[in-house]
């Protein structure tokens, strides 16, 4: 949802001539940002992501989806790009995993247990326990698979989700009302050693303290020899701040949370007005996409 506040740049100028960026590395959340509103991806980006692969510049998704959606997504074009999937908790490129932060089964599981007694007292939520493998969850209804389904392509009903057997790397908490005054509060026990995370405002993640896509962002700057100065970013939600701090080039949309605009250093038009690429298109001076 939209959020009221005073502009940092004109949306529609980034704050630098055409062309005169050395960008190397650009990472966009997904929800919010690259998609618009009805979840769609922006008219041009495929002809935009063929431009930065000439230019030699990684374009990377960073998102608190799935590993296996987030490739379908970009399923033509995935070949050799970095996808920052759970949050940061799971990087994967051309397959291969560069890095994961798993939990410890027992926070999972206690995760798990929180929730449980939450639905008992009447929240309507359900839990989503993220694995490698595949997510897993133990309510059925079609209203909550169906957000489920949006974010985690590999996902499977279980009787137990603590009964499975995977590698878990976060615990995604959906909640039909808000996640911010609900659900997150209600987790403040285990804020003391793990991070709780407002992702959107319905979902809440559950991850190691070192989880985060700012933490991923490093290390695949380190890997690649890519400077904070080389290096655009965008987001829109709280999900999103460690990230910002990797970037010079660090972007929050238009329609971003408060705190999201006092973190990044610049703003972009909001992701229903194609702000990512607009304002990529703007500083690496490419044609402006879907135009």
């Amino acid at each position: 949802m939209p959020y009221s506040h005073a502009p940092l740049v004109t949306p529609s100028e980034p704050p630098v001539a055409d062309g005169c960026a050395d960008i190397r590395l650009i990472v966009t959340d997904m929800d919010g940002t690259l998609l618009d509103d009805d979840k769609r991806a922006p008219d041009g980006l495929w002809e935009t992501l063929a431009l930065l692969r000439e230019r030699g510049v990684l374009f990377s998704p960073a998102s608190g989806r799935q590993y296996a959606t987030l490739a379908r997504q970009f399923a033509e074009v995935a070949e050799g790009m970095v996808f920052i999937a759970e949050n940061g908790t799971y990087v994967v490129r051309d397959g291969v995993e560069l890095s994961s932060d798993p939990l410890d089964p027992a926070v999972a599981h206690g995760v798990v247990r929180a929730t449980r007694q939450l639905v008992a007292d009447g929240v309507d939520m359900g839990a989503v326990l993220c694995g490698k493998k595949s997510a897993y969850v133990e309510r059925t209804d079609e209203a909550f698979l169906a957000e489920v389904r949006r974010y985690y392509l590999e996902h499977r009903i279980v009787e137990d989700v603590t009964a499975v057997d995977d590698d878990i790397i976060k615990v995604a908490l959906f909640d039909f009302g808000s996640a911010e005054r609900t659900t997150a509060p209600a987790l403040e026990p285990f804020t003391a050693t793990h991070q709780v995370v407002v992702s959107g405002e319905h979902w809440v993640d559950v991850m190691n303290r070192t989880a985060n896509k700012g933490a991923a962002i490093r290390r695949l700057q380190h890997d690649l020899g890519i400077t904070p100065a080389q290096t655009m970013v965008f987001g829109d939600y709280l999900n999103d701040l460690e990230m910002l701090d990797t970037a010079e080039w660090s972007f929050a949309m238009a329609n971003a949370h408060p705190e999201v605009v006092r973190r990044a250093r610049h703003l972009a038009p909001s992701n229903n007005d194609n702000g990512v690429l607009r304002t990529v298109a703007r500083m690496l001076d490419l044609p402006v996409a879907g135009s």
